[in-house]
């Protein structure tokens, strides 16, 4: 599939490039974000019968009115500040540095993670008891929701094992069907209520019986609301697809405008779209179908619609509805999966935290349907079940939105702005935090995504810190000149501690102790080098390495992540760019190696000799062109 054709670019680096692809325009793609938002109609309006009861219809007034004010303005913002579909958590990252940055992101992935995998399993699941409730299903088939919808994840992960094109075009008529024959279901629904007031007039007295006045359901309503979230998924896919929007001539790689405001108009179309859908369905649905309908096992439970399709319009229209559902619901897991095979790669491999095997395709198929099985097994395919998960998911990725654009503002110097969304992030936390006391199952499952991919992020990351870790180096022209007039005979390089604070006096104490430890002769050609540590979260970039004279001496200076690493780097490159295997020279470190050990591995210093050393065995095979290391 290619709903996201992009690489997040590292903090402050450059946009990331996109694919040359053909491009859409905007409600064409608002599509694809519509296989998993428009889908949730599917099961939303039962849920929120038997979350909300009688109150549903105004509890989902409130989730509307969350979606226009809150989610709405926040993914318009972050739509323009990620206009490439990095989305909220490529906003975090920018705003957040170093461990603690990194530790946040995996721990948003993990959300994410939780959002898109329960998007598969709980769409499977509904598709499955949409399978079984149809009366042209064969009987046989009833109790087994669980192997169906195993089924139908197998399925899945076998379409993207042999690859998933033409992806906007499916969606575009899936959509298009499936809101179409709601908008018949919930039409006829409406005219039943219109046709016979008492109906209505049965619910508003059942109403006021329950709960005695208006405050008294506005109030439980306010906090019975957090469990119809989930209905309020997709805004972040609307942002991870916007690569897939038709520009303007005008647009840039830097500030696609045209993109921007066609992304702007696939939101805010949507969430008018969907806010309706959900203010006629549940009204509807409660209305018209009995209470104990909605609970488990019962007929309506998770296809509250397909519920009265049958019933009012018979099962051919009943059963179109069906399949309709069925597909959509199953191409909403099939805009989950491709949103994990484009997240996963596009930070992790960044900060070295990801196996090998983890840029392959296939291999992440595999993992990510194992994980869709053992969800799915833990929940029984209960799609109640799994609603608080979903949601907690949805929900969390939200708040982390409504925080970027909260900080962005604010970094901005946009007052206004800034209390506007932080209000919006107060509101999304309560939500959050209410879903998870209600509903832990979702934080559980989170915890363990979060685990997961922290473990195996440090493990990956200890494993591959003896790489070189470098995409390029750069020599200014001093630099060069230096290496040149060095290379007539021999290139001798003396590593440096860089502390700011450098004259001539110290070079000259270095050199002497340098030149007395390794039994040198000071014959003037040997050249210092000097590694600013920046962040040592990064693990990979460009070096640029520029040539400083201090007093008499020549000194090499570049910034990087990890001092062993790039000092092999440019120990490599300098061999081949004059053709003479230098030589570098060490102090040896103070202190516990061990300690020293732990402190390369995550700032980036410590035992800098032998890690170079190591580093250059590993990059270097062949011994007669591997840099030669010394340490006094």
């Amino acid at each position: 599939m290619t709903a996201v054709t992009t690489a997040s670019s590292a903090p402050g680096a450059a946009e990331p490039t996109e694919t040359h692809e053909k491009k859409h325009s905007w409600w064409q793609v608002m599509c694809l974000t519509g296989v998993d938002y428009f889908s949730t109609l599917g099961y939303q309006p039962g849920i929120a019968a038997l979350a909300a009861g009688l109150l549903s219809p105004i509890a989902t007034l409130v989730l509307v009115g969350l979606t226009l004010l809150g989610a709405l303005p926040v993914y318009r913002r972050v739509a323009a500040e990620s206009p490439h579909g990095q989305g909220s958590i490529a906003m975090l990252e920018r705003l957040l540095s170093r461990w603690g940055g990194k530790a946040f992101v995996l721990a948003l992935l993990g959300f994410a993670a939780t959002d898109f995998i329960i998007t598969m399993t709980l769409s499977a699941a509904d598709g499955a008891a949409h399978m079984v409730e149809n009366p042209l299903f064969p009987s046989a088939w009833h109790g087994h929701n669980m192997l169906i919808t195993l089924v139908l994840l197998a399925a899945l992960g076998a379409v993207f094992l042999n690859g998933f094109k033409e992806a906007i075009g499916i969606a575009v008529g899936l959509v298009a069907t499936f809101l179409v024959l709601n908008a018949i279901v919930i039409a006829v629904g409406l005219v039943h209520v219109f046709s016979n007031p008492s109906v209505f007039t049965s619910w508003n007295d059942a109403l006021f019986v329950e709960h005695g006045n208006i405050t008294t359901m506005i109030a439980v309503s306010l906090l019975v609301f957090p469990k119809l979230a989930l209905g309020m998924s997709g805004f972040e896919t609307g942002v991870a697809v916007m690569p897939q929007v038709r520009g303007e001539e005008s647009d840039t790689e830097e500030r696609p405008a045209g993109r921007i405001r066609g992304t702007k108009k696939l939101l805010t179309t949507a969430a008018l779209t969907m806010s309706v859908f959900l203010i006629a369905s549940s009204w509807v649905t409660t209305l018209l179908i009995p209470a104990e309908a909605f609970e488990e096992g019962g007929e309506a439970n998770g296809r509250a619609l397909a519920y009265l399709a049958h019933d009012y319009l018979g099962s051919a229209f009943g059963t179109a509805y069906d399949v309709s559902t069925i597909l959509i619901l199953w191409f909403a897991g099939a805009s989950a999966m491709a949103g994990l095979l484009n997240l996963i790669p596009r930070y992790l491999p960044r900060y070295g935290m990801s196996p090998e095997w983890a840029a392959a395709t296939r291999p992440l198929v595999v993992t990510i349907s194992a994980a869709a099985f053992l969800i799915t097994w833990i929940f029984d395919a209960d799609v109640d079940a799994q609603g608080g998960a979903y949601a907690t998911g949805v929900l969390v990725l939200m708040l982390s939105a409504a925080v970027a654009v909260t900080l962005a503002a604010h970094k901005a110097g946009q007052r206004v702005r800034t209390v506007l969304f932080g209000l919006i992030a107060a509101v999304f936390a309560y939500t959050t935090v209410s879903n998870v006391i209600e509903r832990p199952d979702g934080v559980k499952i989170a915890a363990c995504f979060i685990a997961a991919i922290i473990g195996v992020s440090l493990v990956s990351r200890i494993m591959r810190s003896f790489e070189l870790r470098v995409t390029g180096v750069e020599l200014d022209k001093k630099a060069e000149t230096f290496l040149r007039e060095c290379a007539r005979r021999k290139i001798r390089l003396i590593a440096n501690e860089h502390e700011g604070t450098e004259g001539p006096e110290e070079y000259e104490d270095k050199l002497r102790q340098m030149v007395l430890d390794n039994d040198l002769a000071d014959d003037g050609d040997t050249i210092f080098v000097e590694v600013l540590v920046t962040d040592p979260s990064d693990f990979e970039g460009t070096l640029k390495v520029r040539g400083e004279v201090t007093g008499r001496r020549r000194v090499l200076r570049l910034e990087a992540p990890a001092v062993p690493n790039a000092l092999a780097a440019v120990l490599l490159h300098v061999r081949d760019v004059t053709g003479v295997v230098p030589h570098i020279y060490f102090e040896w470190t103070e202190g516990n190696p061990v300690t020293n050990l732990l402190r390369f591995l995550f700032i980036g210093v410590g035992e800098v000799a032998p890690t170079t050393r190591e580093i250059l065995r590993r990059a270097e095979p062949d011994r007669s062109r591997r840099p030669h290391v010394h340490v006094g």
